[in-house]
């Protein structure tokens, strides 16, 4: 498949497929890179589509950079590469996985998108964070006063970035949404995804023995054929 390395405003990015006035913009999760859209690509590439993926802050080529993983440095960067991908293509979808969800849920809301996939999506950051919060032990009260926590979870908590969650709710999600998520996922709730999904109209598949991650053989091939099904707008 071609693939076509660049930089868009100093951020490392990747096209996938052919010559086409359609894209899709593919936003990894934690832990990931650019380069997960490569499976993506395989599919919906022979349908006539482009993928366009970058690296989020700290990420891929981006890895012991100075931009940190936050919504403040994410989604302005995630704005600036969908405004660029709206110069050079006619139609945009969106394919996103886990955090990258609700970055750019707060990037593109209000974006003429003709679809948007899903994957184990964090669409209620506030309630993430005080699930968080509750594993650890912390209280409000004591991350308000340290502003920062580490926790033995691996994550270090943010008052800063709990009240950044509070302030910006996502109120109008209008593109035709399919979510896939999976029944084992211990980070986000069922309830939380069964709630954005009534409310903004949008088509859920549940992967009961799944994970939040998906990645065993039989997980993989699920999500692929949900991605097959589903990716073409």
């Amino acid at each position: 498949m071609k693939t076509e390395k660049l930089q868009i405003q100093g951020i490392p990015a990747v096209i996938y497929g052919g010559a086409s006035e359609n894209v899709w913009l593919y936003v990894h999760g934690k832990q990931s890179a650019k380069e997960a859209a490569g499976r993506f690509a395989e599919t919906v590439c022979a349908k006539g589509w482009q993928v366009l993926s970058a690296d989020l802050p700290e990420h891929g080529e981006r890895s012991g950079g100075p931009v940190p993983l936050d919504p403040w440095h994410a989604v302005p960067e995630l704005r600036e590469i969908f405004d660029w991908a709206s110069r050079r293509w006619e139609r945009k979808a969106l394919r996103c996985t886990s955090l990258g969800t609700w970055f750019s849920l707060l990037a593109l809301e209000g974006e003429p998108l003709e679809r948007a996939l899903f994957v184990s999506p964090v669409l209620d950051m506030e309630l993430l964070i005080l699930d968080m919060m509750q594993w650890a032990g912390v209280s409000e009260e004591s991350l308000e006063a340290a502003g920062e926590l580490p926790t033995d979870l691996g994550e270090t908590l943010s008052w800063e970035y709990l009240q950044y969650a509070r302030r910006h709710k996502i109120e109008d999600w209008v593109p035709p949404t399919s979510i896939l998520y999976a029944g084992g996922d211990t980070l986000i709730r069922r309830e939380a995804v069964e709630h954005f999904s009534s409310r903004f109209g949008a088509e859920l598949t549940v992967m009961e023995n799944g994970e939040h991650w998906f990645h065993t053989p039989e997980q993989v091939a699920f999500l692929r054929r949900w991605e097959a099904a589903k990716g073409t707008p």
